[in-house]
C-alpha cells in the first residue's frame, strides 16, 4: 500500500514537473495581456474621449474591451496548459459554466445588465437630478454595477443598477427648466380679475421666472375662507431653482397684493349655538362668580 501510495505521489510530481514550462508560459500569456489590456483601454478612452459620446458610454467601451481582451488571453492560457482543449470546447464550457453562474449569481448579472443598458439610454446623465424609489439626488457616477446618487442633504446612496432599470426614474434636469406652483388665495369681496392681474405682475418682475414661457393663473376652487388661484411659472429644473423662484414668487406676490389692498385672509371659524347664547349683564356676572 505504502509502495502504491509512493509510486502515485511520485508520478504526480512528475507531471507537476512536466507542466511547469507550460505554466510559466501561460503566466507570461497573462502577463502580456494585462499589458494588452492596460494599452487597448487607454486607446479606446483617449478614441472615445475625442467622439461626443456621454461618459457613461466611454466607460462601457472601456470596460467591454478590457474584458474582451483578458477572455481571449485567459482562453490562450488555458489551451497551452492543456493542450487538449480546442476552442470550441472553451466556448461550450463557457457557455455551460455561464448558466451555472448565472443562477448562482443572478442579482450580480441583474445589475451588470442593467448598468450596460442605462450607459446605452440617452436620458440620465451623470450630474442628473432624479428620483427613484424614494432616492431623490445628483447622478455622480454609473458603473456596471451600481449608481452612486448624492442626495440632495450631501449623503451619498449607491443604488443597485437593477432598481434603476427596472423602476420609474424621474429626471429632474433633462431639460434646463421645468414647471412650478404655488396656490395664492384672496377673500371673497375680492374683484378676482384686479387680483389676478395683481398676481400676474407681481410673477413676470421675478427674474428667475422664465417670461417666454406661459404663465398660467387659474381660479382654482372655493376655499373655506378664500377663493384659490392656482399659479404656475417655468424656471430652473434643479430642486434648488425651484426653491429659490418659489420663494421669490411669493414674495412679490405678497408684496403686490398688499399694495393693491387686496385681502390674502386667514381662515375664518364661524359656530352655530342649538340654544340663544345669553349677553349683557347676566353673563358678566356669571363669568365673576365662575372666577
Amino acid at each position: 500500500m505504502i509502495a502504491t501510495l509512493t509510486e502515485q505521489l511520485r508520478s504526480m510530481a512528475t507531471g507537476a514537473i512536466e507542466t511547469l514550462p507550460a505554466l510559466a508560459i501561460a503566466v507570461v500569456i497573462l502577463l502580456i495581456t494585462a499589458l494588452i489590456a492596460r494599452f487597448s483601454s487607454a486607446i479606446v478612452g483617449k478614441l472615445a474621449g475625442s467622439t461626443d459620446l456621454r461618459k457613461s458610454l466611454r466607460d462601457l467601451a472601456v470596460t467591454l474591451t478590457r474584458l474582451g481582451i483578458w477572455l481571449v488571453g485567459v482562453m490562450v492560457a488555458a489551451m497551452v496548459v492543456v493542450p487538449s482543449l480546442t476552442p470550441a470546447s472553451l466556448l461550450a464550457g463557457l457557455g455551460v459554466g455561464a448558466v451555472a453562474i448565472g443562477f448562482a449569481f443572478q442579482d450580480i448579472f441583474e445589475n451588470f445588465m442593467a448598468g450596460v443598458l442605462i450607459m446605452l439610454r440617452k436620458k440620465m446623465r451623470i450630474g442628473d437630478v432624479i428620483e427613484c424609489e424614494g432616492i431623490t439626488g445628483k447622478v455622480e457616477h454609473v458603473t456596471l454595477r451600481e449608481t452612486h446618487v448624492r442626495r440632495l442633504s450631501g449623503e451619498l446612496t449607491v443604488v443597485p443598477n437593477s432598481i434603476l432599470f427596472k423602476n420609474p426614474v424621474e429626471i429632474f434636469t433633462d431639460k434646463e427648466q421645468r414647471r412650478h406652483d404655488v396656490v395664492v388665495g384672496v377673500s371673497y369681496d375680492t374683484d378676482l380679475d384686479e387680483a389676478a392681474e395683481v398676481i400676474r405682475k407681481a410673477v413676470m418682475s421675478v427674474e428667475e421666472v422664465d417670461k417666454d414661457q406661459t404663465l398660467d393663473i387659474f381660479a382654482k376652487e372655493f376655499n373655506s375662507s378664500s377663493v384659490d388661484f392656482l399659479v404656475r411659472w417655468w424656471a430652473g429644473a434643479t430642486p434648488r431653482d425651484g426653491w429659490e423662484s418659489k420663494d421669490k414668487v411669493v414674495r412679490a406676490i405678497k408684496r403686490g397684493l398688499d399694495d393693491a389692498g387686496i385681502e390674502i385672509p386667514f381662515p375664518y371659524i364661524t359656530h352655530t349655538f342649538k340654544e340663544k347664547v345669553p349677553l349683557g349683564k347676566d353673563v358678566g356676572e356669571e363669568v365673576g362668580n365662575s372666577d
